[in-house]
């Protein structure tokens, strides 16, 4: 998988919780898993304050910001409600072996 990069298992991932993936220049990304066992990728930054959303609380298919209460929508990336901003998602795809994030939008 050409430009994919291994994370781990999906069960390395606590239901409705999240890991940090460590990627240099990138900063950290917060790798979730809903209730549905869907797994979602965002920066680990909160558009509002910068807060740690792999912190939060993640219900459905968002999570609420630890700092000041924001709900970020996990596939997109956006605020929701009277908020405005994104963070930046990544796509994640597993397969028998694991999990992939896919770091570049050009990657394929």
């Amino acid at each position: 998988m050409n430009g994919w990069h291994y994370i781990g298992k999906v069960e390395d991932i606590p239901l409705q919780g999240a890991r940090i993936v460590a990627v240099g220049e990138l900063g950290n990304i917060a790798v979730f898993r809903s209730h549905s066992e869907q797994i979602y990728a965002l920066a680990d930054r909160c558009p509002h304050r910068q807060g740690p959303l792999s912190s939060g609380i993640v219900h459905g298919d968002k999570v609420t910001c630890p700092l000041h209460g924001w709900t970020i929508d996990l596939a997109s990336g956006e605020a929701l409600g009277a908020d405005h901003g994104c963070t930046r998602p990544f796509a994640v795809r597993s397969d028998e072996n694991g999990l992939y994030l896919q770091l570049s939008s050009n990657d394929g």
